[in-house]
């Protein structure tokens, strides 16, 4: 290879990375909450390019946190316990012997194959629960399914989110991994959290720079189904309007994403979990996929007006 050839081959990678160089110091020593879920949590590739990312981003002076929740593999496993996977108003109806299934799932399962991912590039990723140093706490949620409030079981309404333990692992330089499951202060019983809710909340608590929700599609579309055309951004107002048109699945994570803004967040994402190293794509490059939500210009809780 000559030495002209070398520096055609070299260039793309330089430029790169120079696009890269607002971002970084735009981001740098800042939290990044990510919920991990979707495809990205079944297929190997997407697994591994995942761990990447977020490892990458600690080493370019981000803090990231995942959290996780596990609905494919809970299935599966109570599927070999003989128990029955039953849904009411979109959650999954939970048992006290579900509850034990769930727990083992995310805390045994899904946060230990997660943690050696990361911890395969350093001593990095520290796994927890909500349960752990009070994280999370919650009480039992009752939906309202025709007007009625329906008993769906161990399925928990955050109450509470206390930081100490999440931020003492940051300022360790640790990435912590946490799986959605909170404990009541009233009744001491445990219960399985909505993962995306769960982001949201703790990403609020922190104060952190972004939220990025991992998901199977591109983003929020304009009119769908009939329309495949994504929402690349839009303000929290507009969000407000349009989620009660969204479908069951967008909205847990259409609504933590203005949860998380309209307490403190700077941004919101929903981005594709499908696309190999979607995160860096999202917050390093011009172009980024997904859907951003942004604070109103007025917000009182986004100081120094909407980013980018």
């Amino acid at each position: 290879m000559t030495g002209t050839t070398r520096k055609h081959t070299a260039l793309p990678k330089a430029e790169i990375l120079i696009e890269a160089l607002p971002w970084l110091t735009r981001h740098h020593g800042k939290t990044v909450v990510i919920k991990f879920g979707g495809n990205a949590m079944v297929n190997e590739e997407l697994k591994a390019a995942f761990a990447q990312d977020v490892v990458f981003l600690r080493h370019a002076g981000l803090k990231p946190v995942v959290v996780h929740g596990g609905g494919p593999q809970i299935s599966a496993q109570l599927d070999r316990h003989g128990l029955v996977s039953e849904f009411k108003a979109g959650l999954r109806v939970t048992t006290p012997e579900a509850m034990d299934v769930v727990r083992m799932v995310l805390a045994g399962q899904v946060q230990r194959e997660l943690v050696g991912l990361l911890n395969q590039h350093g001593p990095f990723a520290i796994g927890m629960t909500g349960e752990d140093a009070h994280t999370i706490s919650a009480v039992q949620h009752k939906p309202e399914i025709e007007g009625e409030q329906v008993d769906i079981g161990r399925v928990g309404e955050i109450t509470a989110i206390d930081t100490g333990a999440i931020e003492a692992l940051l300022e360790d330089g640790r990435i912590p991994v946490v799986s959605s499951i909170a404990r009541s202060a009233d009744d001491g019983h445990v219960y399985n959290v909505n993962a995306d809710t769960a982001a949201a909340a703790l990403a609020a608590a922190l104060k952190a720079e972004t939220l990025m929700v991992l998901t199977d599609v591109e983003g929020l579309y304009a009119d769908w189904p009939h329309s495949d055309e994504v929402i690349s951004r839009l303000t929290v107002s507009e969000l407000e309007k349009l989620l009660p048109e969204l479908s069951s699945g967008m909205v847990p994570k259409m609504e933590g994403c203005l949860h998380a803004v309209r307490n403190g967040v700077r941004t919101a994402r929903v981005i594709d979990g499908r696309v190999q190293h979607s995160i860096l794509l999202e917050i390093f490059t011009d172009s980024g996929i997904g859907t951003m939500v942004l604070p109103d210009p007025q917000d009182p809780a986004a100081p120094g007006g909407a980013q980018t």
